[in-house]
């Protein structure tokens, strides 16, 4: 190509180019097809193991603290300045320029806040999953500490979320984003809306419908699926099938979710996020309720809202 001019690009092969296959209603669909006995044989996990780099699978217990303490750092400066600037005090009159003042910052100081505790979410998150340091101890240590203030059963999720990653959108076996079927869904045998989300959605329509689902994930989401009431699988640990109605929850030891073997760690996951509800408690007794509230839960809120908004988006 010369200066200014432009190269004609010609496939070299005339079957390059392919029609796009969709399914009737426009959904692409994969050109590859594992059930065919023409397929190409995809690499094993070790083959790809195999060709990273191995500086990739370094950890190092300096390197994962800095993170740590940076985030922590970042925490207590967004504290100390809506310390400095902010009142925990509800403004007399709440149509006055004071009032809207007032509920931005706390508002700005609750997102930052929840971005930031998303920091010390995902570390912890790597504690689960052994990619902190070395040592699974120390991992446990500080992924126990960061989660269970963010009132998550740090050993429960940690079983619950290996699952999750070796059975990803298994409808039968998987955890956490589990697809819904039909039923579920409130779809009769010939997708009549019978119930449930189906009759909502016919009820309100699209765009109400998008905000409801919105709401449900974002707000109160993260909670649920904890309790056992949304995004949860259909096996107990021993692989039976659930009964109708039956609940797999993170916080008792003898719950289905988890082997009889881990009892003692669910038992301390619950005990943490007990003794967390209790100091939130003592703490709202001390100074009130709306100033744990804006410091605490507002953050809290935005923390989970993160949390199941990246997870969502990539299943």
């Amino acid at each position: 190509m010369g200066k200014g001019g432009r190269a004609e690009v010609k496939p070299n092969n005339a079957n390059a180019i392919k029609a796009v296959k969709t399914t009737r209603d426009g959904h692409w669909v994969s050109p590859y097809n594992p059930l065919d006995p023409k397929a190409p044989e995809l690499p094993s996990k070790g083959e790809i193991k195999a060709v990273i780099p191995k500086e990739c699978f370094e950890r190092s217990y300096l390197h994962s603290m800095y993170f740590v303490f940076r985030d922590t750092i970042m925490a207590a400066g967004c504290a100390y300045v809506a310390y400095q600037t902010l009142s925990t005090d509800l403004p007399s009159d709440l149509l006055s320029k004071d009032a809207l003042v007032w509920f931005l910052g706390w508002n700005i100081y609750a997102f930052w806040m929840g971005c930031i505790l998303t920091g010390h979410w995902v570390l912890a998150h790597e504690c689960g999953h052994g990619a902190f340091s070395p040592s699974q101890t120390f991992n446990d240590f500080w992924g126990f500490i960061m989660h269970q203030a963010l009132l998550v059963p740090y050993f429960a999720w940690q079983y619950t979320h290996a699952k999750h990653h070796r059975r990803t959108n298994n409808t039968v076996d998987g955890e956490s984003h589990v697809p819904n079927i039909a039923k579920e869904m409130g779809l009769g045998e010939k997708m009549e809306r019978q119930s449930g989300y189906a009759v909502i959605h016919e009820a309100i329509g699209d765009g109400p419908f998008a905000m409801f689902q919105i709401f449900a994930h974002l707000v109160i989401g993260w909670p649920l699926y904890l309790m056992g009431l949304a995004s949860t699988g259909r096996l107990a640990q021993d692989g039976t099938m659930l009964e109708d109605g039956e609940i797999i929850d993170h916080y008792r030891p003898w719950s289905k979710m988890f082997p009889s073997k881990l009892r003692s760690k669910i038992a301390l996951s619950t005990l943490g996020v007990i003794g967390a509800w209790v100091a939130i408690y003592y703490a709202g007794k001390e100074y009130g309720v709306l100033p744990v509230t804006l410091w605490y839960i507002g953050p809290l809120m935005w923390n989970q809202a993160w949390l199941v908004l990246y997870t969502w988006l990539q299943h």
